[in-house]
């Protein structure tokens, strides 16, 4: 009888190179890589050195969410405008320092019409007809930048642009073509209540001299306003346009707080009534007023026009007023 053969075993797998590894391992990352879906607008982000104004009008016509567009130092002689809306997370920016001076001979320095969650940031806009204008756009943040030498106002929210801020900037010489519309800031149109530029945000400027018309105007349709920590001069206001204070409030749900002010040539801070239902709910609280050289009518620090009921107005007793006739003409609440 002959032996039974023994049963083979089977042959072991060769071993796996370091080139097939690799491939399971990018295969795998592209597999995460897939289900994660593309990276962030803020990851693919690029930062655009401008140097030209030809490059600069390049660049804003280019610009995607989440880029950076940044000014050398030197002249940009134009109109410059950006059109591109983004969002919140993935913020265009436009940035250089008070050296990149952006000067146009007539119409808007720069124009954010319909341009969403844009930044500008550091920069100088002088000459032309308007310095900053914001159209149809929310969330624009405009911060640290000067503004001067314009026929007419120097920042402008207007056409229902929202819960825009201007901070810690100097705005001065305006309202050069003599017709006194030269607001240092200009929030809304007038004589309509279709323009809702709501929630803007006036923080830590300075705004004056030499601005010919009101530092701040809040027109009527506006809601929400915010001005505060700001300081004023009035030095050149014109009265060509009823101008003879630094801050005249139209719009409602104004919040006028910490400022202080100085040079005016009648009133400090103003509320009208333009149009029924406007004009109302204004506080004024902590502002700093120096009347001194006033020779309006009135010289108050705070001038009400309206505060019948429904439409009142607060003026806290943290206000001060050095010179002047006094401080209001509503009650003060302690």
């Amino acid at each position: 009888m002959r032996a039974p053969r023994p049963r083979s075993r089977p042959l072991p797998a060769p071993p796996r190179t370091t080139t097939a590894l690799a491939t399971s391992v990018l295969i795998a990352l592209s597999a995460v890589t897939a289900l994660a879906g593309p990276a962030p607008a803020a990851d693919r982000a690029a930062t655009v050195e401008v140097a030209t104004a030809a490059q600069l009008k390049t660049a804003l016509a280019a610009a995607a969410p989440g880029d950076t567009i940044h000014l050398a130092d030197g002249t940009y002689t134009g109109n410059f405008k950006a059109t591109r809306a983004t969002t919140a997370a993935a913020r265009i920016t436009l940035t250089g320092s008070a050296n990149a001076v952006l000067t146009a001979g007539g119409g808007y320095g720069i124009h954010l019409n319909g341009a969403s969650y844009w930044t500008v940031r550091g920069v100088t806009v002088r000459g032309g007809q308007k310095g900053i204008m914001v159209d149809s756009a929310k969330g624009v943040v405009v911060e640290g930048v000067v503004v001067h030498d314009l026929d007419m106002e120097g920042v402008h929210f207007r056409n229902s642009s929202t819960d825009g801020i201007l901070r810690d900037s100097r705005i001065y010489d305006t309202g050069n073509d003599g017709r006194g519309m030269g607001e240092g800031v200009y929030v809304g149109t007038a004589n309509t209540l279709s323009d809702r530029s709501d929630g803007i945000q006036i923080l830590r400027n300075v705004i004056g001299p030499d601005v010919g018309g009101e530092n701040v105007d809040i027109k009527e349709g506006t809601t929400g306003a915010r001005v505060i920590g700001n300081t004023f001069d009035g030095g050149g206001l014109t009265g060509a346009n009823y101008d003879d204070s630094w801050v005249d409030v139209k719009g409602n749900g104004v919040l006028v707080e910490n400022n202080t002010g100085r040079g005016t040539t009648n009133d400090g801070y103003q509320t009208h009534t333009q149009q029924s239902g406007w004009g109302c709910g204004t506080v004024f609280r902590g502002n700093r007023s120096d009347l001194t050289g006033a020779s309006g009518s009135t010289r108050l620090a705070i001038n009400v026009a309206n505060d019948a009921a429904g439409c009142r107005t607060t003026v806290y007793g943290s206000n001060t007023v050095t010179g002047g006739r006094g401080l209001t003409n509503v009650p003060v609440t302690p």
